[in-house]
């Protein structure tokens, strides 16, 4: 093993989730300007905007045979690989065929990131930093869409703007290939595939050469990784429902407590509140700021509070504000004093999303499930995150048409309300675990309740 620094581990490790937030950000200003060249229907323009979220489904799913198979590492070159290609070709598209198959090809190496990434942060990162570690990721991803907010911004006067905000992507996919070149390998597989001494290194210098930790870690992880790899019937059976459930869970709520019509949709919404195009543009780069700053407030909070009390928090904290914006467009719309409050309510929302629902829901799908069957829950749980994603993004138009913006923000207040209760009656908690420990867990749960069952039948 090339031996590197933890903080470049850390670094490149969760590079991942900037391409990740770069291109599903890049788009929203980039269409503009490619509807007008291309000269692109409605249709078409809806079609080039959702194809990364469709790439993103394949490679989520598909990740999981591979990832058990070949590693973390060699998946992470191939996601970087694919995303160069995917942004390179978006950038050089000639005609609506060619932008719409690189945006899917994009879309892929999304899709790998968001499943591949996040677990490969929580198997190298000890256990009580695990959670911060995993923030990371959100972290990378903040950037990457207020990155592609600044750059869509500085690029929009000229005339091949749109290309260069797309095909911008191929650099920081460089920078992940060559990166992930000297990276080490997950332990948890290099124990899996019987490289004893390669995983022991690894655990060594994450642990900073923590003896005891390093021995604690490589026991558990050679009981877990005896166990057979599991399919879909142990997925879905009941040892691991209640992982499934929290993974699921947080993955639909994410996206359908409304979150992503902000990262596409916020211009529209300012405009619509009397803001200005170039006002509301500004004011997009402004939530993406707001992002980062949150962001990194969540990645010190999050080894220190139980992951439900934040989702519960961030919840309360983005239904209020949801309310507050429909009660004021409903009784003022159209004064200076419901745009400004709107925007405030608008960038309170964002924080709270961005504190706790946002990193939070990478960490419990990346952590919950047992070694044998990780890559398989995950994967399952990242193409269900996209596909709520595609199915808010697609509907918001639809419903803004036909409920006016106070509606559609009172009908998000509500599912935010059933998100509280859910998270709070279903969902596992983690904290302070680690991965050997919230798979013990789960497998003593199903062996209580064997046990209460054969004592009622006696």
């Amino acid at each position: 093993m090339k031996k590197v620094s933890n903080g470049f581990i850390y670094t490149f490790g969760s590079l991942g989730g900037l391409l990740f937030g770069y291109d599903i950000a890049s788009v929203s200003g980039a269409i503009l300007f490619i509807q007008k060249q291309l000269r692109l229907g409605s249709w078409q323009q809806g079609m080039v905007v959702s194809a990364v979220l469709i790439g993103a489904i394949i490679g989520a799913l598909a990740t999981s045979k591979f990832l058990d198979t070949y590693g973390r590492r060699i998946m992470l070159l191939w996601a970087a690989g694919i995303f160069f290609v995917g942004a390179l070709g978006s950038g050089l598209a000639p005609e609506f065929y060619v932008l719409l198959v690189t945006r899917i090809v994009l879309g892929i190496g999304v899709g790998i990131v968001s499943a591949l990434v996040p677990a490969y942060l929580q198997e190298l990162a000890p256990k009580k930093r695990r959670g911060a570690i995993t923030t990371l990721w959100q972290l990378m991803v903040m950037i990457g869409i207020l990155l592609a907010y600044v750059l869509n911004y500085s690029f929009s006067e000229l005339f091949t703007g749109w290309r260069w905000m797309l095909g911008f992507a191929a650099l920081p996919a460089a920078m992940l290939f060559f990166g992930a070149l000297y990276l080490p390998e997950s332990p948890r597989f290099l124990v899996k595939v019987g490289k004893l001494d390669e995983a022991k290194a690894v655990l060594e210098n994450t642990n900073n050469g923590d003896e005891k930790a390093v021995e604690i870690a490589l026991d558990d992880i050679q009981t877990q990784a005896a166990q057979k790899t599991g399919g879909w019937n142990e997925l879905f059976g009941k040892t691991v429902r209640p992982a499934l459930i929290t993974g699921l869970g947080v993955a639909v709520f994410q996206q359908i407590i409304g979150s992503n019509t902000v990262i596409f949709y916020a211009p529209t919404i300012f405009t619509k509140v009397g803001w200005g195009v170039e006002a509301a543009l500004l004011a997009h780069i402004g939530i993406g700021v707001i992002n980062v700053i949150v962001t990194v407030v969540a990645l010190l909070l999050m080894d220190h509070i139980d992951r439900k009390k934040m989702l519960i928090f961030g919840a309360s904290g983005m239904g209020l504000s949801l309310l507050i914006m429909s009660i004021i467009l409903k009784f003022d719309n159209g004064s200076t004093v419901a745009a400004i409050v709107s925007a405030i309510a608008l960038t309170v929302y964002v924080a709270f999303y961005a504190a706790t629902w946002a990193p939070v829901t990478w960490v419990f799908i990346s952590e919950v499930f047992p070694l044998n069957i990780r890559g398989l829950g995950t994967s399952l749980c990242a193409a269900t995150n996209w596909a709520a994603n595609m199915l808010v993004s697609l509907t918001f138009p639809t419903m803004l048409s036909a409920m006016g913006l106070a509606n559609s923000f009172l009908f998000y207040a509500a599912i935010c309300a059933i998100c509280i209760w859910f998270t709070h009656t279903k969902f596992m908690e983690t904290r302070g675990k680690s991965l050997e420990d919230i798979e013990a867990d789960l497998r003593s749960r199903t062996a209580d309740e064997k046990t209460v069952s054969n004592v009622e039948s006696k």
